[in-house]
């Protein structure tokens, strides 16, 4: 059965939208509540399978990206996706606005998601980033930013399709910070299945003894050891 916007809205609301601001504060990662249940979950992993719903297909390997593929959605959306987008722009916003003004950078990401969708759209970034990503043993994603243009959205969502253990071994999350001055970061995350991992895009706010400065940020995916790793990515900006 696929969730209303009105239940997806209030799974959202069930996050400690708070705290969750203080984990990416602290670690440039943090976890919400569930946001799918594992039927959903498993509703969504089997579009996978359907090319009409995609615009394009990236082959890792060919690319030298790592190993694995992913899709990329066309504009029209699959109604839980599109759900859950709508739901968590607005949660984001706060953290979103709050970074910027600690950088001394500008905000122009308004209240609604359509018009930001439409400013992206008028400079060129007019096709869906939307994506639903698949590896299997041995595969990985090398380090990155899902960077599409001069608009940029600084916070994404990650939310696992399957389960960790019993569908899947290895594939965690990591995430790498270049810290100022300093030497990076690492962090390596396990994904709950029908939960979501907020992450920054590109870089966040790091305190320092001359105030504030931008740590880059890039993600990947450690190496699939057995099963099939299936995630919805959630970009909150649209490509070029």
């Amino acid at each position: 059965m696929t969730p209303t916007r009105a239940e997806v809205r209030r799974r959202a609301a069930r996050t400690d939208w708070t705290a969750l601001a203080a984990g990416l504060d602290e670690h440039g990662s943090a976890p919400t509540e569930e946001l799918l249940t594992p039927a959903e979950c498993a509703d969504l992993a089997a579009l996978y399978e359907k090319p009409e719903l995609f615009r394009t297909t990236v082959d890792l390997a060919r690319h030298r990206f790592g190993s694995g593929e992913y899709h990329y959605f066309t504009h029209d959306l699959p109604a839980p996706v599109a759900a859950l987008r709508a739901a968590l722009y607005p949660r984001l916003l706060p953290v979103a606005r709050d970074w910027a003004a600690r950088l001394d950078r500008p905000a122009p990401w308004p209240d609604s998601l359509d018009e930001w969708l439409g400013r992206c759209h008028a400079a060129g970034q007019d096709r869906s980033a939307q994506i639903l990503l698949s590896y299997g043993p041995g595969d990985w994603n090398a380090l990155h930013r899902d960077v599409f243009g001069e608009l940029v959205f600084p916070l994404q969502v990650v939310i696992a399709l399957d389960a960790y253990g019993t569908d899947y071994t290895g594939g965690e999350f990591l995430m790498v910070e270049q810290r100022p001055r300093a030497q990076s970061r690492g962090t390596a995350s396990v994904l709950r299945q029908g939960h979501g991992l907020v992450f920054t895009t590109r870089d966040r706010p790091l305190r320092t003894r001359r105030g504030w400065s931008a740590g880059a940020v890039r993600h990947g995916v450690s190496t699939v050891r057995s099963g099939r790793r299936r995630t919805l990515g959630l970009v909150f900006h649209d490509a070029a």
